[in-house]
């Protein structure tokens, strides 16, 4: 599967953060609708003032949605990524695995999770899991974390 760009978005609708929702299928069109509108409401909590790069991100495990935004430091390298954010979230809830992921970044174009965050995603997602990434303006590319780090390192390389 190659990504693919889909049309934006409607308004973003409020969320709560983590929920329960009925079973849906975690990368049917509208899981991945709810999973993007949580990324687009939290990434307005991101703290930003260095790079002025506001990024949201969200992760469905278990049925559950949990959010991240970025949190920078004036000491940069402390600071935190929203996927890694998101992540955090869902193993504190008692997750041990990712069944889909939407980043919302703060600029004109899609941006797709760093190559720290794709490595720290890999640990908790399958190859197949859904990815999607949305630029603020809603330009979207839907993708598969396998897609994204072909050749990811994992616990298997360790031994």
């Amino acid at each position: 599967m190659s990504p693919r760009k889909r049309p934006a978005p409607g308004p973003a609708a409020a969320s709560e953060t983590p929920r329960r929702r009925p079973a849906a299928r975690p990368g049917s069109a509208a899981a991945m609708e709810e999973l993007l509108r949580a990324a687009i409401d939290v990434r307005d909590r991101a703290h930003a003032p260095y790079s002025r790069f506001p990024v949201g991100a969200a992760v469905r495990a278990g049925g559950r949605i949990y959010a991240g935004c970025n949190v920078e430091n004036a000491s940069f390298p402390l600071c935190v990524c929203a996927e890694r954010n998101a992540v955090a979230a869902a193993i504190a809830g008692g997750a041990r695995r990712i069944d889909a992921v939407a980043v919302v970044a703060g600029s004109a174009n899609a941006g797709p999770p760093c190559g720290g965050c794709r490595q720290v995603l890999a640990e908790f997602c399958d190859a197949d899991t859904p990815v999607l990434y949305a630029s603020a303006r809603g330009d979207r590319v839907e993708t598969t974390l396998g897609e994204l780090l072909p050749h990811a390192f994992g616990g298997g390389n360790l031994d």
